[in-house]
């Protein structure tokens, strides 16, 4: 009789299973640490934080913790030691770290174009070769835009020997500038926007790829996650996406959710609603499909950095990063 009771318990309880009363809660979430190289403040985080807002990271079974790391660089280092099971960087970060023994690849890049736009005063610079001994704020000397700087100038035989480039964090970048302290700086699209609303400078934006062809926002993970857990990148990667898919597809609808999820912009959605559309056509444009990486694109970056003693050496291409996450 005993028996008979214990077998009839374990048939119903298949039964709730089946049903989805007996199973895990649909709720429960993975946690997960996610870490930026900067404040998520900035509107440049802006499909990651419209991806939380929204649930993306919900609707995959995540739930992500945002934290901040000290530059790209710093946050590949973070991730490639277990310490954050991803993060965010510029696609070619992996280039200067794996060298170093950093074991990370990129497995996604959000956007076709590049992050960084060298932006000239018209007043006092017409060109790129008219920064000749020149003012050129950037936010430092380890950061990407610095270094899609040096790439721009080398396309005119020039090196940062021929301006007087200066490192001033994140702020003073474009307040220098704005103020009429620079000629000219390694911007990025909300950088230049607080320029055009606080200024009466007359701006000449040139986008890094239409001269040397740097890259968008990445995502980073570890070689030993991407071969042990793979759904999880493909979760974080497919929900991200999504948050910049959004702001291409609707800016303003999603700078009222950016300003819900970083409550410091509430009141500001009109200016984020432009700040999102620069970003889309100086960023985000330009993919096939969305958050590929371009092969041929990230060898001739590595050459570059290569030859100009940036990094000390070449890693195998495959090495740097994957696409198996975005098709």
């Amino acid at each position: 009789m005993a028996k008979t009771r214990k077998i009839i318990l374990g048939l119903a309880c298949l039964g709730l299973a089946a049903t989805g009363f007996y199973a895990m809660p649909a709720n429960a979430q993975q946690d997960v640490t996610y870490l930026l190289p900067a404040p998520q403040s900035l509107p440049a985080f802006g499909p990651w934080m419209v991806a939380k807002q929204r649930d993306y990271f919900k609707a995959e079974g995540l739930n992500v913790n945002f934290q901040i790391g000290k530059g790209g660089v710093d946050v590949a280092k973070q991730v490639g030691a277990g310490n954050a099971v991803v993060g965010g960087a510029i696609g070619d970060t992996p280039i200067m770290v794996r060298p170093n023994g950093v074991p990370v690849k990129s497995v996604a890049v959000l956007g076709g174009r590049s992050l960084m736009q060298l932006v000239l005063n018209k007043d006092k610079v017409k060109s790129i070769k008219d920064l000749k001994g020149k003012v050129v704020t950037t936010m430092a000397y380890q950061d990407t835009t610095y270094f899609a700087l040096l790439g721009m100038l080398a396309t005119q035989n020039m090196s940062k020997n021929d301006v007087n480039a200066q490192a001033v964090g994140p702020l003073n970048v474009w307040k220098l500038f704005a103020a009429g302290e620079a000629d000219a700086m390694a911007s990025t699209p909300d950088w230049t926007y607080n320029v055009m609303t606080t200024s009466k400078l007359n701006l000449e934006i040139i986008p890094s790829d239409t001269h040397f062809r740097s890259m968008a926002q990445a995502i980073l993970a570890s070689d030993e996650t991407i071969q042990k857990n793979p759904e999880l990148i493909q979760k974080l990667v497919r929900a991200t996406l999504k948050g910049m898919k959004a702001i291409m597809d609707d800016p303003a609808a999603a700078a009222v959710d950016y300003a819900k999820a970083v409550p410091e912009h509430a009141g500001k959605e009109a200016g984020l609603t432009e700040i999102f559309k620069m970003y889309t056509k100086y960023v985000y444009e330009g993919q096939k499909v969305l958050g590929e990486m371009d092969e041929a694109r990230l060898v001739a970056l590595q050459d570059f950095y290569v030859k100009e003693g940036i990094v000390r050496g070449v890693t195998p291409v495959k090495d740097l990063y994957t696409n198996q996450f975005v098709k």
